[in-house]
């Protein structure tokens, strides 16, 4: 069984998304600061909060170009946490679920099968899996932008003795920190 990672990009004053969920800031690195592939060669599953769902979906016009989500996301299926109805992409393998992420966590993890499952965002989830402990690691590609404010990295404490710094790797302009989960 992999491990559960929320990875995420990260201002350097520790927000996420913008306060309008826009992620412009990321978009201003070149790609191959922020390309991740390698890291989701290794992902079976993941999940995703409604805010993340519906940027991804509006930066990258998926509803109009469905097949940019298959390409990358083909035998991958992916859970979209949300109180709402979202529109779904046609073709893609999501499920919409609501509340305890305990019961979708074991889905995420049998589903991918000796892969990791990936928390996507937002800060908020990745919280859930925290508190119910099942998060195994945290990785930040901390981003050269200061945005004084937007949605947070984590939006509940998390002290250094939760946490255990296990490697820093500089890629050009990010900084990715990869912290264990200490339960």
């Amino acid at each position: 069984m992999g491990l559960t990672t929320y990875y995420i990009f990260a201002s350097l004053d520790g927000f996420v998304a913008a306060e309008d969920n826009g992620l412009d800031w990321l978009y201003e690195l070149d790609p191959g600061d922020r390309d991740f592939s390698t890291y989701m060669e290794g992902v079976g599953a993941f999940a995703m909060g409604s805010s993340t769902y519906e940027s991804v979906l509006r930066d990258s016009g998926l509803l109009e170009h469905p097949e940019r989500w298959i390409e990358g996301h083909r035998g991958r299926p992916a859970w979209v946490f949300s109180g709402r109805e979202l529109p779904a992409v046609p073709g893609a393998e999501i499920t919409f679920v609501y509340g305890d992420v305990r019961p979708v966590h074991a889905a995420m993890v049998a589903a991918a099968g000796d892969k990791g499952v990936f928390i996507a965002g937002g800060g908020g989830l990745a919280a859930e899996f925290f508190a119910a402990g099942l998060l195994d690691r945290i990785v930040v590609g901390v981003v050269p932008a200061i945005l004084t404010a937007g949605k947070p990295l984590f939006p509940q404490p998390v002290t250094s003795a939760q946490l255990k710094l296990e490697h820093v790797e500089h890629v050009r302009q990010v900084a990715y920190l990869t912290y264990a989960c200490l339960r």
